[in-house]
């Protein structure tokens, strides 16, 4: 399975705005399944899963693993044709799929009792900064060249991005990077309800 794809069709970026399906794709990430494993799973009815799984075929974000004869029935095994989902920014679905992306990583901060405050205010003004900051980014003929780097794991790729994005920066552009940042921080404190008491490691004066 590849461990990294990129995504440009807004239909799939309205498709993973769906709890359910992005569900189904974590599972399927982790392993081949059948549609009954996935309703056993998730508790949803297989006509419901079957469902899903169509729409993710045609989006090219599940495919057919394999298929094993038990008794006179064929199972089909599908998997996520990716570890990870790179969702290239532009018009239709995928403002919605970053909106939702962006709310979920929020609510999900208070399972660390950081009880954030979430409102369609704060997750516009995310959304903004994050577009504003894409345009600072590398083109994506760049990241797929450098997703196509062999010998590397994703994370290892991911750094190699950022130290690329890093050194092709003009000096304004990088300012205007680091003020996305302070942005996008005070956005973040402006969510939170309360100081967090978060241990972060300090420097030791010398």
């Amino acid at each position: 399975m590849r461990t990294f794809k990129f995504i440009r069709d807004p239909n799939a970026f309205e498709l993973m705005a769906d709890d359910t399906r992005r569900r189904v794709v974590y599972l399927l990430r982790a392993k081949e399944m059948t549609v009954g494993q996935i309703h056993h799973e998730l508790q949803l009815t297989p006509q419901a899963i079957y469902h899903h799984i169509r729409k993710l075929l045609d989006a090219g974000l599940v495919e057919v693993a394999k298929e094993e004869r038990v008794g006179h029935f064929i199972e089909t095994y599908y998997r996520a044709t990716a570890e990870v989902f790179e969702f290239i920014h532009g018009e239709g679905g995928s403002e919605k799929y970053g909106e939702q992306r962006t709310r979920d990583a929020l609510q999900a901060m208070n399972q660390l009792g950081i009880n954030a405050h979430v409102d369609d205010e704060i997750i516009a003004k995310m959304m903004k900064i994050a577009k504003q900051k894409d345009k600072l980014a590398l083109t994506p003929e760049m990241e797929e060249s450098i997703q196509a780097l062999e010998g590397l794991d994703f994370i290892g790729k991911q750094q190699i991005a950022d130290y690329v994005n890093l050194l092709v920066m003009s000096d304004k552009q990088f300012e205007e990077w680091l003020n996305f940042e302070r942005i996008r921080r005070n956005l973040l404190k402006s969510a939170v309800a309360q100081p967090i008491q978060v241990t972060v490691k300090q420097s030791r004066a010398k």
